[in-house]
C-alpha cells in the first residue's frame, strides 16, 4: 500500500519541485501580458495607418510580443523569489524598468 502511495506522490512532488513555489511563474505571466498589453495598442494604432508606417508598427507590435515572451522565460529561469519581492520591485520587472 505503501508503494501506491509513493507512486502516486512523485509526479506531484516533481510538479511543485519544478515552479518552486516562489511566484516567479505568476510574475513573468503578468509581465509577458503587459507586453502582449503593448503590442494590441500598436496593433490598433496601425489599424489607423497606411502603407509602411503601418507595416513598421505592426513589425514593432511582433517585436514587442517577442521580448515579452523573451521577458517571461528570463524571469522563470531567473527562479526569482517574487513573494519576497515589494510591490515596486515586482511593477519594476513587469513594466522591464
Amino acid at each position: 500500500m505503501r508503494n501506491i502511495w509513493v507512486g502516486a506522490l512523485a509526479p506531484a512532488l516533481l510538479l511543485l519541485a519544478a515552479c518552486g513555489g516562489k511566484g516567479d511563474d505568476k510574475l513573468g505571466d503578468q509581465a509577458e501580458q503587459a507586453m502582449e498589453n503593448k503590442a494590441d495598442a500598436m496593433d490598433a494604432a496601425a489599424d489607423n495607418l497606411s502603407g509602411p508606417a503601418a507595416d513598421m508598427m505592426e513589425a514593432n507590435a511582433e517585436a514587442t510580443r517577442e521580448a515579452g515572451d523573451a521577458r517571461e522565460e528570463a524571469i522563470d529561469d531567473a527562479d526569482v523569489n517574487a513573494d519576497a519581492m515589494t510591490g515596486a520591485e515586482k511593477n519594476a520587472v513587469i513594466n522591464g524598468h
